[in-house]
């Protein structure tokens, strides 16, 4: 279990992470109304350098605008700033790599559904960076439960509520001895794990589900195909079937809390021999080194 950060805010307020709370008649308890956005801060003598924040806010603001939460704009500059997160870590004088949780939620009492122009309230807490799969071997296996289709609960969208979806296909792969799950979407192709972008290699060249798969368009997987173009290997974004994925060259999948996770069997059929493969290793490698590059835009010192 990751440790918390002893404060966290909630609003406009520093409180301790365990007073951090919202009513059980709100719209986020009663019906799963918020959005969030996990990034990663390595932990380092100068502070906390953190991974990607300016494309984590943007992707929160339009997670929120996706299911009609209309006042996210307002509700952020009033509530987030980077000086607080600064401070927030000052408070909390972390000494490991953490993971820092944005949250909007719905927080207006509202007898019935609906999204648009409800009262929101920003939280952000910190916790212990633990990889949620592990970093030298995991086992997949696909799922009875099929991916939300992005025609019910839009997939591009981190909405908490959604979550049930991965935590029921997840809970199954790993009561049958698996670490994580492998999801299909409705039209049986091959979209993305429990809360982690997959990939695969074949014959050199780099393939993963397209965003019309159903799958969250995460910023790992962005870092990823950017860091692979660089390296000139060869990139194909498109609908994938099962049966690739079982004859693949190497599979591994990413996120942020996942960070690069090599995949060396699905549903009892090896991968690699077994093994993680060239192409997971170099790429994990150049991720880890560009986390904790603090020359790079993608970083932030804080």
């Amino acid at each position: 279990m990751a440790k918390l950060g002893k404060y966290a805010l909630m609003g406009n307020e520093m409180i301790e992470t365990s007073e951090a709370k919202v009513s059980v008649a709100s719209s986020a308890v009663l019906y799963g109304l918020s959005v969030y956005s996990v990034f990663f801060g390595k932990h380092t003598s100068d502070g906390i350098l953190c991974f990607r924040i300016p494309e984590h806010m943007k992707r929160l603001k339009e997670s929120a605008k996706m299911i009609g939460l209309s006042n996210i704009e307002e509700e952020l500059a009033k509530d987030l700033d980077i000086e607080r997160i600064k401070e927030l870590i000052r408070i909390n004088q972390p000494t490991t790599d953490q993971f820092f949780r944005v949250t909007v939620h719905a927080t207006e009492l509202v007898p019935g559904v609906r999204t648009s122009n409800l009262e929101l309230t920003t939280s952000v807490f910190m916790y212990d960076a633990v990889n949620i799969l592990p970093q030298d071997k995991a086992r997949l296996k696909t799922s009875l439960w099929r991916r939300t289709a992005d025609t019910a609960i839009p997939a591009r969208a981190k909405v908490n509520g959604a979550y049930v979806n991965s935590a029921l296909a997840k809970q199954e792969a790993i009561d049958c001895g698996y670490d994580d799950c492998l999801f299909l979407n409705q039209n049986g192709y091959v979209s993305e794990l429990s809360a982690a972008n997959v990939f695969m290699v074949k014959r050199g060249e780099l393939i993963t589900p397209d965003c019309a798969s159903d799958i969250l368009e995460g910023i790992t997987r962005r870092s990823i195909i950017e860091i692979a173009k660089k390296l000139d290997i060869g990139i194909s974004e498109r609908k994938v079937a099962l049966t690739e994925v079982y004859t693949a060259d190497e599979v591994f999948a990413c996120g942020t809390s996942a960070f690069v996770s090599p995949i060396i069997d699905i549903d009892g059929r090896q991968i690699n021999a077994g093994q993680p493969g060239p192409v997971t290793t170099k790429l994990r490698q150049l991720l880890l080194e560009a986390q904790s590059d603090a020359s790079s835009n993608w970083t932030t010192l804080l």
